[in-house]
C-alpha cells in the first residue's frame, strides 16, 4: 500500500525527514550510504540530502560516504549515468557544505569478469557456480564499509531497500528485525561494528516515484532523466506517472553487468536497444553476452567443447545421470577458448569504437583495461604455462597495434618455430602438447630459482594432468573406477550384513 498520497504528501515526507535527522544528530557513528543510481538508491540519497540540508551547519559533523561499485562490466549507459552523478554530487555537497562524501570503488584487477574468465578461464556464471557477485561487488563495498567501521568503531550503512520488493527481501527484513538494537537499526549479518538503517523500507515503488518527481534532486541531477532511463529499459517503453494503485510503473525495470547470464536475458539493454536508435550501438555487447550463456541446447554443446574435461587442478570428478550413465564434469574454458573470447572481446571494442552513432564518450571507452590485459597475460604464462604468449599477439592482430603493456618474459627457447616443432613431433594432439609444453616450462622457471622446492610436486601434477590423451579415454578411466568402487562397496555391506542378497 502506498504511503505518500496527494493530501498528504509533505507531512509524511517530514516523518521520513525528521527520522533521518534525529537519527544523524543521536551519535558521531558515521555514515554510509550504497548508492547505484538506480531509484531506491538515488531516493535514499536525496532523503537523506533534504533531512540533513536542514540542520545547521555546525550540526552537519560527521560524515556520510555515499559509495558506488563498479564491476568494470555495467551497462555503460547505466555506468555513464552514475559517474557523472557522483561527480556532480562531490562538487555540490562541497559548494553547500554537506556531509556527503563521494566514492567510486572498484574490484580489485585479479578479480575482475574478464581476468576470471578469460584468465582463470572460469565459466560464464550460472545459479550453482555464482562466482561473479562476491568478487565485483561484495568485496569493494565490505572491504570500505570495514576500514570506515575499524576506524571509527562502528558504522551505519543505509541501504536503498523495500520490503515489497519480493518475497526474499520481505524475509531478509524479518530476519534483521530479530537483531535489531535500536528502532530502525539492526546488525549486519556479515559485517562486524555494521549497523543498518533502511529508511525507505516501507515505500512501494510509486512512492519512489512520486518522490522523485515532485522533490527537485538537491544535487542538482534531473530525475525526468532518470525516469526516463528507466522508461528506456522497459518492454513496452512506458513509465507512467502513478496516479492510483492499479497503474503500473516502470519500477521493474533492473540494471547490471551487461555480461550478465545470471538471468535468461538482459532485457532492460535489449529494451534500450529497441526503444532508441542511438542505442544501436549496444548490440555488440548483447550479442557476446548471449553467446557466454548457456542455457539453450546449442549453447550448451558449443560450451562443453570450449571447457576442459578436466578441472581446475588437471584432475577428473564425474557424475551419475538419471539413467545411471558416468559424465565427466567440465573444468575451465581451454586455451583455444580464452583466446576466443579476449579476441572477441577487442573486436567488439574495436566495432563500438568505430561506430558513427556511439556517444563521444563511448568512443574512449575499454571494455577491458591495459591492467586487466597485462594480469590475464601473467595468468596465462606463468600459471597455466602457456608460453605461447597469445595476448599480445592478439591485441596487435584485432586491433592494428602493438600491444602497450610490458615485453614478453618468455626465452628464446619457446619462439614460435621451437613450439611448432613441438606440435609435430606431439602428433598434433592437444593434451600431449601441453603436457610437454608445461614440463619444459616448469623445468625453465625452476632453473632461474636459487631454491628448486616445489619442482617435483608441479611436475607430477602436470603428469597427472596429461596422462588421459583424449577425453573418451578419460570416462573410460573414471567408469571402470566407478565400477571398481561399486563392486568393494557391494562386497562391504554383503560382509556386514549376508542375509542382504
Amino acid at each position: 500500500m502506498a504511503i505518500f498520497g496527494k493530501e498528504n504528501f509533505s507531512a509524511r515526507l517530514e516523518t521520513y525527514k525528521t527520522r533521518i535527522r534525529d537519527l544523524y544528530a543521536s551519535d558521531e557513528t558515521p555514515w554510509i550510504i550504497g548508492y547505484s543510481g538506480g531509484k531506491d538508491s538515488t531516493a535514499t540519497v536525496q532523503l537523506a540530502w533534504l533531512a540533513l540540508r536542514e540542520l545547521s551547519p555546525e550540526k552537519r559533523t560527521k560524515p556520510v560516504y555515499v559509495i558506488t561499485t563498479d564491476t568494470l562490466v555495467e551497462n555503460p549507459i547505466v555506468s555513464a549515468w552514475v559517474t557523472r552523478s557522483l561527480e556532480v554530487m562531490s562538487e555540490t555537497a562541497k559548494a553547500e557544505g554537506m556531509p556527503f562524501v563521494t566514492h567510486l570503488l572498484k574490484p580489485d584487477i585479479a578479480n575482475s569478469f574478464w581476468v576470471n574468465l578469460i584468465g582463470r578461464g572460469y565459466p560464464a556464471p550460472r545459479p550453482k557456480f555464482r562466482w561473479c557477485t562476491e568478487r565485483l561487488k561484495i568485496k569493494p563495498s565490505s572491504r570500505f564499509i570495514e576500514s570506515v567501521a575499524n576506524k571509527h568503531n562502528e558504522v551505519i550503512l543505509l541501504l536503498g531497500v523495500r520490503r515489497g520488493e519480493s518475497i526474499a527481501r520481505s524475509q531478509a527484513f524479518e530476519r534483521r528485525e530479530q537483531s535489531a538494537t535500536h528502532e530502525a537499526l539492526s546488525h549486519h549479518p556479515d559485517l562486524l561494528n555494521t549497523l543498518v538503517f533502511t529508511p525507505i523500507e516501507d515505500w512501494t515503488s510509486d512512492d519512489v516515484w512520486m518522490f522523485l518527481l515532485r522533490e527537485k534532486n538537491p544535487w542538482g541531477y534531473n530525475n525526468k532523466d532518470l525516469m526516463a532511463m528507466y522508461r528506456g529499459a522497459s518492454e513496452d517503453n512506458e513509465c507512467p506517472v502513478v496516479v492510483d494503485t492499479s497503474t503500473p510503473s516502470c519500477g521493474s525495470s533492473r540494471f547490471g553487468c551487461w555480461t550478465c547470464t545470471l538471468v535468461e536475458q538482459d532485457k532492460s539493454m535489449s529494451a534500450m536497444i529497441q526503444n532508441d536508435k542511438e542505442k544501436e550501438w549496444m548490440l555488440p555487447l548483447l550479442k557476446i553476452r548471449n553467446e557466454l550463456d548457456f542455457r539453450t541446447e546449442s549453447a550448451r554443446a558449443l560450451e562443453k567443447e570450449r571447457r576442459d574435461f578436466r578441472r581446475m587442478g588437471g584432475h577428473l570428478q564425474y557424475y551419475h545421470e538419471k539413467n545411471g550413465d558416468i559424465q565427466l564434469i567440465r573444468g575451465p574454458y581451454t586455451q583455444k577458448a580464452r583466446a576466443h573470447w579476449l579476441k572477441r572481446l577487442l573486436e567488439t571494442q574495436k566495432k563500438i569504437h568505430n561506430d558513427s552513432s556511439a556517444p563521444a564518450h563511448i568512443k574512449l571507452w575499454k571494455l577491458i583495461s591495459i591492467e586487466e590485459l597485462e594480469e590475464i597475460r601473467r595468468i596465462w604464462l606463468v600459471d597455466k604455462h602457456e608460453v605461447e604468449d597469445l595476448v599480445p599477439k592478439i591485441y596487435a592482430q584485432v586491433l592494428g597495434e602493438e600491444y602497450p603493456g610490458t615485453q614478453s618474459s618468455s626465452s628464446d627457447l619457446f619462439d614460435d618455430s621451437i613450439l611448432e616443432l613441438l606440435k609435430i613431433a606431439c602428433d598434433g594432439n592437444v593434451v600431449r602438447y601441453e603436457t610437454a609444453r608445461n614440463l619444459l616450462a616448469i623445468e625453465q622457471k625452476y632453473q632461474k630459482m636459487g631454491a628448486r622446492r616445489g619442482l617435483f610436486t608441479d611436475l607430477e601434477q602436470t603428469v597427472k594432468s596429461g596422462c588421459f590423451e583424449t577425453e573418451q579415454e578419460a570416462l573410460e578411466f573414471k567408469k571402470k573406477e566407478a565400477r571398481i568402487s561399486k563392486v568393494t562397496t557391494d562386497e562391504f555391506a554383503e560382509r556386514l550384513d549376508p542375509s542382504a542378497n
